[in-house]
């Protein structure tokens, strides 16, 4: 069974920076892309950032240059640096692993920036 269990979220002013750490289990985690998701109140879910298996990088245009995703494949772990946080940035982030075309998703983490 996938578990993917991420942390890192947090309240942050405007400005300031946070680091998102998902860690997968129950998956060939280096065969599997991998994304960040995240949700607004109010809002459908966005995808923000993706990684491939083999380190290819994707952004939401809202987040390019600001954000960055990585993977660690000998820690299982994907990452999400994120700088230059804004207001509207705020919202619920979830890690989500595609192996195969089957999806999975973490339990999200709250990121709030305030002003």
């Amino acid at each position: 069974q996938v578990q993917l269990v991420e942390s890192g979220g947090g309240l942050v002013q405007a400005g300031g920076s946070l680091r998102l750490s998902c860690a997968a289990s129950g998956i060939i985690f280096s065969i599997a892309d991998m994304y960040w998701y995240r949700q607004a109140p109010g809002k459908q879910r966005e995808l923000v950032a993706a990684i491939t298996s083999g380190g290819r990088t994707n952004y939401a245009d809202s987040v390019k240059g600001r954000f960055a995703i990585s993977r660690d494949n000998a820690k299982n772990t994907v990452y999400l640096q994120m700088n230059s946080l804004k207001l509207e940035d705020t919202a619920v982030y979830y890690c989500n692993a595609d192996l195969y075309g089957r999806r999975s998703w973490g339990q999200g983490t709250q990121v709030t920036v305030s002003s």
